[in-house]
């Protein structure tokens, strides 16, 4: 059974080899790889909005490719943190030239018109406004989707960016200066990945950290980075290759204590 870093590593190698000699086989693979993240992305948006899953999944795919084409080794961020934004962001324009409001299905406008009447009647019946649960019950449906109901609704008009959102003292706050800054945010995420890899580089076997620099790095050849380190090719290969899976074991949470810790192996040859 192939293992999680194994096939992380496998995702790098196939990222360099494409880089190397661009072919469509190859990103057809880095595309069957990073399915998951795709489709972890098309999940989240899809409950924000009325488009099927798997039409946000088909979308996503072309912002993954992009990400595969635009991907710099050289920055040394992880490739997931890369792709993301590309992926969101391709669903996000999709959504926006759908339509300038958002769609709901019909069975969920119908249930929202019933809604509304069970709310009258009820408030009217009890004297008091009922709950998502109460109304949920009556409907004949779960909470979450009475309330999955609610929230398109609400959602179905565009708001405006001048909308304001926060009163501060001196001046309001609208809605579009509350949204972050995925140019700055993206910077971000390249900056702390970077760190985060450099620190797990640092913890390497000497020759293994200067084999992973020289191919990922200074773009060697694993023959190149065999005549300046020394050893054989077939060294460097087996080198990078437990190299990678010794940096992802250094990033991946841990509960084991500082002492248990694995720590970077020896000399390989």
């Amino acid at each position: 059974m192939t293992t999680q870093p194994s096939l992380r590593s496998h995702g790098m190698e196939l990222l360099v080899a494409y880089h190397q000699n661009p072919s469509l086989a190859v990103r057809n693979k880095l595309v069957r790889l990073n399915a998951g993240l795709v489709r972890k992305v098309a999940h989240r948006v899809s409950q924000q909005c009325a488009e099927p899953f798997e039409d946000l999944e088909q979308i996503g795919y072309m912002g993954l490719i992009h990400a595969i084409e635009r991907f710099d080794l050289t920055h040394g961020s992880a490739f997931s943190s890369f792709a993301v934004p590309y992926i969101r962001g391709e669903m996000l324009h999709f959504l926006r030239d759908r339509s300038s409001a958002v769609k709901i299905p019909r069975r969920w406008q119908e249930m929202q018109k019933q809604g509304q009447r069970v709310r009258e009647a009820l408030t009217k019946t009890w004297g008091r406004q009922p709950s998502d649960a109460e109304i949920a019950q009556e409907l004949g449906v779960s909470i979450q989707e009475w309330q999955n109901i609610k929230l398109a609704q609400q959602n179905r008009s565009p708001m405006s960016l001048d909308a304001t959102v926060s009163q501060h003292i001196d001046s309001p706050m609208t809605l579009g200066d509350a949204l972050p800054d995925t140019h700055i945010q993206l910077l971000q995420s390249w900056e702390e990945d970077r760190h985060q890899l450099q620190t797990a580089l640092s913890q390497l076997e000497d020759k293994t950290r200067m084999a992973i620099e020289l191919v990922y790095y200074g773009n060697l050849s694993r023959k190149e980075a065999s005549e300046r380190i020394g050893v054989s090719p077939m060294t460097i290969t087996r080198r990078i290759q437990r190299g990678i899976q010794e940096m992802i074991s250094f990033l991946q949470p841990s509960a084991e204590t500082p002492a248990e810790k694995p720590q970077p192996s020896g000399s390989i040859a």
